[in-house]
């Protein structure tokens, strides 16, 4: 089988290259892997250091910067693999541990969340700090509720690692341009039958200072309005 590993990209001159090195590397056993990297209209180094690449992986840039689910919807449309995988270009997630998550497919229904948060908050590591712990209250608190609308456990639905078969969005309207992107994405999977089964990650949180995207108010409450409208519309 194929596996289409999108790497969303904007402004991580510092990181691309060595996620890149590290999802070209991973062992995913029984997967062909298929790369592709999208620059979301990146305006510091990263298009530089994406061109030194040459045809290593498949690149489509963004003229302009357009938001993370954008930049994931143009990954899935041009996606030639069975399964699809989204892995973030700032180095909190391992690509080694994607294959905690191929190793978990049961069949083409399969959809597969990579969790963070089966655990209680880290207060002597990265959630002693007051963004952290909010972080992770928000997630729960979001993934909770999507829980609780939905009929399905789940207890991250915020991560990024989500794998899920390409027939599963085939036709899928996605609207989302933001971070609005995991929500959505994932109410309209359980609205469409798919159950949703969670395999243990580890990650390396990144600091707001290190460069660090996600509002966790502003996106809680984009994430949270799509939550609850997607139960009910589209």
């Amino acid at each position: 089988m194929k596996l289409s590993i999108i790497i969303p990209v904007f402004n991580e001159e510092k990181t691309v290259l060595e996620v890149i090195k590290r999802v070209i590397k991973a062992n995913i056993p029984s997967f062909e892997k298929e790369i592709i990297v999208v620059d979301d209209g990146s305006t510091d180094g990263t298009k530089d250091k994406l061109k030194s690449l040459g045809g290593l992986v498949r690149i489509i840039y963004h003229k302009q910067n357009q938001g993370k689910g954008a930049a994931v919807r143009t990954g899935i449309e041009e996606a030639k693999g069975d399964y699809i995988i989204i892995q973030d270009a700032d180095l909190e997630y391992n690509p080694e541990l994607i294959k905690n998550l191929t190793k978990q497919i049961q069949g083409d229904k399969s959809v597969i969340y990579g969790t963070r948060l089966n655990r209680l908050p880290h207060f002597k590591k990265e959630e002693k700090r007051r963004l952290f712990i909010l972080h992770y209250l928000g997630n729960r608190f979001l993934s909770l509720i999507t829980s609780l609308l939905y009929g399905q456990w789940i207890t991250d639905m915020e991560t990024c690692y989500k794998l899920f078969p390409k027939k599963a969005v085939e036709g899928m309207k996605i609207r989302a341009r933001g971070f609005e992107f995991e929500p959505e994405i994932t109410a309209k999977l359980l609205k469409k039958g798919y159950k949703i089964m969670e395999a243990p990650i580890k990650v390396t949180p990144r600091g707001y200072e290190e460069g660090k995207k996600i509002n966790t108010v502003r996106d809680g409450i984009k994430a949270l309005w799509s939550i609850i409208k997607y139960r009910f519309v589209d």
